[in-house]
């Protein structure tokens, strides 16, 4: 049984959102617009249950080839990266230190994301542009000081990232890796979200990475340093978590600046970020214009 698949999409010009069906969109934004003028405010109203039922009894009003894929949720508070979170990640620094006490933090900008099968854009800065598959959570309901024990109750939604980072461009400084991880559309974030059901949903994902169909990336979410019990309540304790905020939990071992020498994206190629009970979030490579 497939589940349950809500975007935020463009169909002749205009941003929608929907369920996504075997035959195409069903479009929500119609019929719910005016209580939740985006998915950002259903999640905020912990709507997303009804909307999935509606969906079950409608048949879809657009065909998916007809519909831009945009990021699910638009302009969320925070989007909140977390860095080296799978063993063998931390063992490719070659620095001889132990997995870290403490995960490794930084945010990104909405711009510097796409949609499902929009172009990665390979800047005009620099040419290492790097692939790095990730799992999303989307939080449905604020919180601050959460528990470890009730963080779970904070999420509404799965999602994917291709968390795109320009390699040069994140050492350009001593202590940060702003710059490097917030060009223009260079990641990419969706296709959709999957509403959360409960923590057997997530606890043993396997996510991969492929590039032109060879395999990159490959892991599961029970190996991660961080457990998303944890990491909620970590961001909890500095700051708000609010819903439709964003965090994107960490990528496998096999990104492209690993192999020697780098195996950087380039225009035509083909990323492909897949995730057990989500799905596929597909995007190729083109340069700035």
């Amino acid at each position: 049984m497939t589940s349950p698949r809500l975007a935020t999409y463009s169909h002749n010009g205009v941003t929608r959102y929907g369920a996504i069906a075997n035959d195409g969109a069903i479009d929500l934004s119609a019929h719910f617009a005016n209580e939740y003028p985006t998915l950002r405010e259903a999640i905020t109203a912990q709507a997303l249950p009804l909307l999935v039922d509606f969906a079950a009894r409608r048949s879809a009003d657009h065909a998916l080839a007809d519909i831009a894929w945009l990021p699910p949720i638009p302009q969320p508070e925070k989007i909140i990266c977390v860095g080296v979170n799978y063993p063998d990640r931390n063992a490719e620094y070659k620095d001889g230190q132990d997995a870290p006490k403490f995960p490794s933090l930084f945010m990104r900008t909405p711009r510097s994301f796409v949609g499902h099968k929009a172009p990665l854009i390979r800047p005009r800065a620099s040419a290492q542009l790097d692939y790095e598959a990730e799992l999303v959570l989307v939080i449905g309901k604020s919180g601050r000081h959460i528990a470890e024990r009730d963080a779970l109750d904070h999420i509404a939604a799965l999602t994917l990232c291709n968390e795109g980072t320009i390699r040069d461009w994140v050492r350009h400084a001593k202590f940060n890796v702003t710059q490097g991880k917030n060009f223009d559309s260079t990641g990419s974030l969706g296709p959709w979200i999957v509403p959360y059901t409960d923590e057997a949903q997530i606890a043993d994902i396997r996510l991969t990475g492929t590039v032109n169909g060879e395999l990159r990336q490959d892991d599961r979410t029970s190996r991660m340093i961080f457990s998303f019990r944890y990491l909620i309540a970590y961001l909890s304790s500095f700051t708000t978590l609010m819903p439709g905020d964003v965090i994107v939990t960490g990528t496998p071992t096999g990104a492209g600046a690993r192999f020697d020498p780098p195996r950087f994206l380039v225009p035509g190629d083909v990323v492909e970020i897949f995730a057990d009970g989500i799905g596929v979030l597909r995007n190729g490579v083109a340069d700035e214009a």
